[in-house]
């Protein structure tokens, strides 16, 4: 989910209660609060816990809410989720840290210590094109024996990945596309569903497109799938989540600007959008 800013900057609660409701009414099972979508870098602790508390309030008996609380230290990972669980939300997602490019082992006590701290199911996020480093399948199977680390968002990139970590964990470990253009790709290689950018402009049809393929109807899932690339595409034509928030905008759901060092689409990259909008008669 995207944190909705005022004119000054500042996070706009009542817009952010807003938006999970209208998440929550068109195809999301759950609300990831904090992620990357959602400016993470750029908040304060402060202005995390009160999304986590607002989101809560919001939709908190209809959907899950996971937290976000994933960071390059482990010692601020431990006290987010613990912060995170007090709170009462559902489970947190945790990227791997970032910057300072753990070695594999490294990763593995990380997620140990971050599960050891807390009843939370976690799922991993995976995605070395922020972080730097990708986690193995082999690092996923041995996390996956963890009893709380229940799932993994896959960004890596390397779809041959996501079959091995299907291979070597348990059929309850849940595997999600962290790539909307790549959800398809990765269902057919044992993912479940996806942790969806997308899914703020489309999400009922994003939703059907994952319950016709987990129903065996794969050609229809494939059609719409088809339907919504270019969606997918334009959505990431620069850095996320700067797109989406001027979708979302387009769509009449304002969201606000960005947070510095990001900035707001400019008047080509808006053309791009409001096309693809309109040729899916989204706007």
């Amino acid at each position: 989910m995207v944190t909705p800013f005022k004119a000054d900057g500042s996070v706009d609660y009542k817009r952010a209660a807003e938006l999970a409701k209208y998440l929550a009414d068109n195809g999301s099972d759950g609300i990831v609060v904090h992620g990357t979508t959602g400016e993470s870098p750029t908040l304060t602790h402060e202005e995390e816990y009160e999304m986590y508390k607002t989101v809560k309030k919001a939709v908190g008996g209809r959907v899950k809410i996971i937290a976000g609380t994933g960071s390059n230290s482990t010692a601020e990972t431990l006290e987010a989720t613990q912060h995170a669980e007090k709170i009462g939300v559902d489970g947190a997602m945790v990227v791997v840290p970032y910057y300072n490019k753990p070695s594999q082992e490294g990763m593995y006590q990380h997620y140990k210590a971050v599960a050891q701290s807390t009843k939370l199911p976690i799922i991993i996020y995976n995605i070395q094109g922020r972080t730097g480093v990708n986690m193995t399948a082999d690092t996923v199977a041995r996390l996956s024996k963890i009893n709380n680390i229940v799932g993994i968002k896959e960004a890596s990139g390397i779809l041959e990945q996501t079959s091995e970590i299907r291979q070597k964990t348990p059929k309850e470990f849940v595997i999600y596309s962290g790539d909307d253009d790549r959800t398809l790709e990765i269902m057919k290689r044992g993912g479940y569903g996806v942790i969806s950018v997308a899914s703020h402009i489309a999400g009922k049809e994003i939703k059907r497109m994952c319950e016709l393929f987990n129903a065996g109807k794969v050609d229809e899932a494939e059609k719409l799938n088809q339907r919504l690339s270019p969606l997918f595409k334009v959505l990431f034509i620069t850095t996320n989540p700067t797109p989406v928030k001027a979708a979302l905008n387009m769509i009449g759901q304002p969201v606000g600007g960005l947070r510095l060092p990001l900035i707001e689409a400019n008047a080509s990259e808006k053309e791009q959008i409001r096309k693809v909008l309109m040729d899916l008669k989204l706007v």
